[in-house]
C-alpha cells in the first residue's frame, strides 16, 4: 500500500487536530499536573472521546465500535501527541481491545461495549522491572479451585491506576526469560488481593505498581489458551510500541513547528536568529529525520491489516525510529529556544520530558533493534 492517507484518513486526522488543540492542549496537562490529579488524565474529556467514537476505534462494530483500523487509531494518537493529551487511548482503546479481541465471546461481550462507550478502563500489567523484557514475566499464576491463584507484581502499568480491570501476563509454566509458558488473565480491580500504587514518573502521566498477593481468579478469567499467551502478547504489544511510536512523532511534529516559529522570531544582536545558516542546517536535518518517521510509522500503520506476519518488525522499526528522532527534536527544540527552553513557563520542556518516558515504555531503542534482527533472523 502507498503510504499516503486516504481521504476518509485526512478528515479524521483534521477532526482529531481540531479536537485535541481544542478541547486538551499542553495546557490540559500542565494543569492537571500542578493539580497532582492521580489519575492524570480527565474522564469528562474521556467521555467526549467516547461520543467521537474513538473509544471504540478498533472494536468490532457487533460490540458497539466503529473498528476503523490502526492507521485511523494512530492518526488519532499522532495528534495526542501534538497536544500532550493524557488519555488510556492506547492502553485501553489500542492494547486492551487487542487482546480481548482474542478472548472469548462472554469475555468479549462483558468488556468491548463497555470500552467503546468509555465506560471502562483496563490496562495492561506487563513489567516487573525497569526496563522492557515480557519474557521475563515471573508472576505466577498456578491453578486453584476452578480458577488460579496469582502472586507476584508488576511496574509501570501504563494507566493502570484505578483502572477497572487489568490484563495480566502471568508465567504458568516454565521460568522467566521463556516466551512459552506465559497467559493472560484479565482481573477486575476490586479482587481480593490485588492493590494498586501510584506511580509518580516526570511526564505527569499515570502509571501503576500492582501487587498481586493470592489474588483468586476463576478459569474464565483465562484470555487465549493456557501457556500459549506470549504470541498474542506480542501482538498486543505491538499495537501499544506502534501507538507510542506515532505519539512521539506527533510530539517531534510540534517540537519541530513551535522552534521554527522561535527561530523566526527571536533576534540575537539585533539579527533573527533563524537565518544563521548553523540553525538552518540543524532544522533541516531534524526535518529530514521527520519525515523518515512519518513513513516508518505510516507503513508500521498499515502492516496490521496488510502484511500482519510482518507487523512485529514493523512496529520494532517504528518505536525505535521515532524514539531516536523525537529525542533529538526535544533536545534540539530546548537548545534552539535557549535558556528559556529549560523554564517551566514555556511547554517545550513538557514535550522533552513525555518523549524520554514515551521512548522507554515497551522498549527502548536498543530493545527494539534486537528485536528487529531477530525477526529478520539475525
Amino acid at each position: 500500500m502507498a503510504l499516503v492517507l486516504n481521504e476518509e484518513d485526512d478528515m479524521l486526522r483534521d477532526a482529531a487536530r481540531g479536537f485535541l488543540a481544542d478541547k486538551a492542549p499542553v495546557a490540559a496537562l500542565r494543569k492537571l499536573r500542578d493539580e497532582d490529579d492521580p489519575l492524570g488524565w480527565s474522564r469528562a474529556l474521556w467521555a467526549e472521546m467516547a461520543q467521537m467514537g474513538w473509544a471504540g476505534i478498533l472494536v468490532p462494530e457487533e460490540y458497539g465500535g466503529i473498528d476503523y483500523g490502526m492507521v485511523g487509531a494512530g492518526l488519532i494518537v499522532q495528534e495526542m501527541g501534538r497536544n500532550l493529551t493524557a488519555s488510556p487511548f492506547i492502553s485501553t482503546a489500542m492494547m486492551a481491545v487487542t487482546a480481548l479481541r482474542a478472548g472469548s465471546e462472554e469475555q468479549k461481550q462483558k468488556w468491548l461495549p463497555a470500552i467503546a462507550e468509555g465506560k471502562s478502563i483496563i490496562a495492561m500489567a506487563v513489567d516487573e522491572g525497569v526496563k522492557h523484557d515480557p519474557a521475563k514475566t515471573a508472576l505466577k499464576a498456578e491453578a486453584y479451585g476452578n480458577g488460579y491463584r496469582l502472586n507476584g507484581s508488576k511496574a509501570y502499568v501504563i494507566d493502570g491506576f484505578d483502572a477497572d480491570a487489568l490484563i495480566v501476563a502471568a508465567r504458568t509454566s516454565g521460568e522467566p526469560g521463556d516466551e512459552a509458558g506465559i497467559s493472560l488473565f484479565i482481573v477486575e480491580k476490586d479482587t481480593e488481593g490485588l492493590s494498586s500504587l501510584r506511580t509518580k514518573l516526570l511526564d505527569s502521566r499515570n502509571y501503576a505498581l500492582n501487587a498481586f498477593d493470592d489474588v483468586d481468579v476463576a478459569g474464565d478469567a483465562l484470555i487465549g489458551t493456557l501457556d500459549e499467551g506470549f504470541g498474542l502478547l506480542e501482538s498486543v504489544l505491538n499495537v501499544g510500541r506502534t501507538g507510542l511510536a506515532a505519539e512521539m512523532l506527533g510530539a517531534a511534529e510540534q517540537s519541530f513547528d513551535m522552534t521554527v516559529d522561535y527561530l523566526k522570531e527571536r533576534k540575537q544582536f539585533g539579527t533573527i536568529v533563524g537565518t544563521f545558516q548553523g540553525l538552518q542546517h540543524r532544522s533541516a536535518h531534524l526535518y529530514s529525520e521527520i519525515e523518515l518517521v512519518k513513513s516508518a510509522v505510516l507503513k508500521a500503520l498499515q502492516m496490521f491489516a496488510d502484511a500482519p506476519t510482518m507487523a512485529g518488525a514493523g512496529a520494532a522499526l517504528a518505536k525505535a525510529k521515532a524514539g531516536e528522532v523525537a529525542i533529538l527534536a526535544a533536545n534540539e527544540a530546548v537548545q534552539m529556544h535557549g535558556g528559556i527552553g529549560m523554564t517551566d513557563e514555556f511547554d517545550i520542556g513538557f514535550y522533552m520530558k513525555r518523549i524520554r518516558a514515551a521512548q522507554e515504555l515497551l522498549g527502548d531503542y536498543a530493545f527494539q533493534a534486537d528485536r528487529l534482527a531477530s525477526l529478520r533472523g539475525f
